[in-house]
């Protein structure tokens, strides 16, 4: 089934917590990171909050990468959104690294599957996750 992109989200944690309070090196791991992956950079933002945490975006010109970090639980919450060919996985496998994470969790999702790419012998399935909710 084709789609327009698709969309990681990673769940990192038991992250490095002083790692995860440098806005410097965050970003250097974020852009290095885009980097590898092949993503063609247009622009990073990121933004340190008092007393602790990061977040930040780089914007892509096939999406984007973000990171949201709290030190003091250890995690940081990473996306990637892209609708080009890109190697995310070599990026992704960089973050983990650089952060330290002990665990991670990897969700990948297709987004936007267009009608006219969904035949009747697609079987489309919806799984719903214990933790979302629907918004109307």
């Amino acid at each position: 089934m084709e789609s327009l992109g698709k969309h990681i989200i990673a769940e990192l944690f038991q992250c490095d917590e002083f790692i995860l309070n440098d806005p410097v090196k965050i970003e250097e791991v974020m852009m290095a990171a885009a980097q590898l992956s092949k993503a063609t950079i247009i622009k990073p933002f990121f933004h340190q909050f008092s007393p602790y945490g990061i977040s930040g975006v780089i914007v892509i010109a096939e999406s984007h990468f973000t990171i949201h970090t709290w030190p003091e639980y250890g995690y940081a919450a990473v996306d990637v959104f892209t609708c080009g060919d890109l190697d995310t996985q070599i990026g992704l496998e960089h973050i983990k690294q650089e952060l330290r994470s002990e665990k991670c969790s990897i969700f990948q999702l297709q987004r936007g599957i267009l009608p006219d790419n969904i035949s009747n012998n697609d079987n489309l399935i919806v799984k719903e996750v214990e933790n979302a909710s629907y918004v109307d």
